[in-house]
């Protein structure tokens, strides 16, 4: 019997739009659809072997007709940014059951130029609306301001720590030409920067661009006949929190981020000991920082520290956010593709920055701000 885990499916097909970054000529739609046809050449596919199709936004349907696939399976599932962890997920689960043989995967968003892309008009009578946007928290840089200093008080620590993150995932992004920011930094340079919302200055938050990336996803039998290396799906894991981030379970630590994973170890048969590759979305400096602590890598108050120590920097011990992240790569307003699609890129041995032998990989997404969370565990080997 197939399973959803265990390397019974495998991602056959992971590209991205050729370009990322300002993409003024592309609409939302034409970034979905770049990305997907890259994803299918890179699988030797074509949209008639697709029969499943997995999007965040717009919906499935309008996809599925722009690139000329009738679907016999839909996903829609929009969590924001970590949306695209689930959709692994749920795409493992249904060539498992049979509810679909070759599932498409597809991210486009014009984040900087806004064509084609959905306004934020916000909803009043949201809870959100209702309590926390009459205050100011609002955009992601104030909502995330409470959390992150809770954080770093909860912990005896100050801004640095958050600079430390940028500096680090800097080193790799320095090296990868496809980054957004690839110029070296220091901490005191980016304590310096023009602040944003404390804590956050300018380089603490990610980048904003446009672009896409797509996957492809099948059983372990017909990856055996496909050109490209598969990457076997290990575990998965999944969970969610309250919409508003005034009502965290805990301020200093996300429960979602501890739920998910444990599922994804559990599920994989592995543990953060066994994982030499993790890619944590990060949308602002904190949020490494959680992930660290919260799946389990180190304890309680160790993840900044292990992170000034070099630990997550090229040659480090456990190599983090490789494509320099949301912080410097590419950030589109959905970043999790990103994620994925370089956790691919390693375990193929493809990567513009690669850590050499890397053969298990961990993926964290988050979404809507503290509200999502999900999980993968990725492999070269069964």
């Amino acid at each position: 019997m197939t399973s959803m885990h265990g390397g019974d499916i495998a991602i056959v097909g992971a590209a991205e739009t050729d370009q990322v970054g300002k993409l003024p000529g592309h609409s939302m739609l034409a970034l979905h659809a770049e990305a997907a046809r890259n994803a299918l050449a890179d699988a030797g596919l074509t949209p008639t072997d697709v029969d499943g199709l997995a999007v965040a936004e717009p919906q499935a349907i309008e996809v599925s007709h722009h690139l000329g696939i009738t679907p016999r399976w839909l996903d829609g599932t929009n969590i924001g940014g970590g949306s695209f962890l689930l959709h692994v997920r749920h795409a493992a689960a249904a060539i498992a059951a049979g509810a679909a043989d070759v599932v498409l995967i597809t991210h486009g968003e014009s984040g900087r130029s806004r064509i084609g892309a959905a306004g934020h008009a916000p909803v009043a009578s949201s809870p959100q609306g209702q309590f926390e946007w009459p205050y100011g928290a609002v955009l992601p840089h104030t909502s995330f301001t409470v959390p992150a200093l809770r954080f770093l008080h909860d912990r005896g620590l100050d801004r640095r720590a958050l600079a430390e993150v940028v500096v680090a995932q800097r080193e790799w992004a320095t090296h990868n030409p496809r980054a957004w920011r690839r110029d070296k930094v220091t901490v005191d340079e980016v304590l310096d920067d023009e602040t944003v919302t404390y804590p956050f200055t300018k380089q603490m938050c990610c980048v904003v661009t446009d672009g896409g990336g797509a996957l492809v996803l099948t059983s372990r039998q017909r990856a055996a006949d496909l050109a490209r290396p598969p990457v076997y799906v290990l575990g998965s894991g999944e969970s969610a929190e309250s919409t508003l981030v005034s009502q965290m379970q805990d301020l200093g630590s996300f429960a979602g981020f501890r739920r998910a994973s444990a599922e994804a170890f559990t599920t994989a048969g592995v543990r953060p000991k066994d994982i030499d590759h993790l890619m944590v979305y990060d949308a602002f400096a904190h949020l490494p920082l959680y992930g660290l602590e919260d799946l389990g890598f180190i304890g309680h108050g160790e993840s900044a520290g292990f992170i000034a120590d070099g630990h997550t920097r090229p040659g480090g011990k456990l190599p983090m956010n490789t494509n320099g992240g949301g912080l410097s790569y590419t950030h589109t307003g959905k970043y999790g593709m990103f994620a994925i699609l370089e956790s691919v890129r390693q375990l193929r041995g493809e990567a513009a920055v690669q850590v050499p032998g890397a053969a298990l990989s961990f993926v964290q997404g988050v979404g809507l701000f503290f509200a999502g969370a999900s999980s993968l565990v990725l492999s070269n080997r069964r």
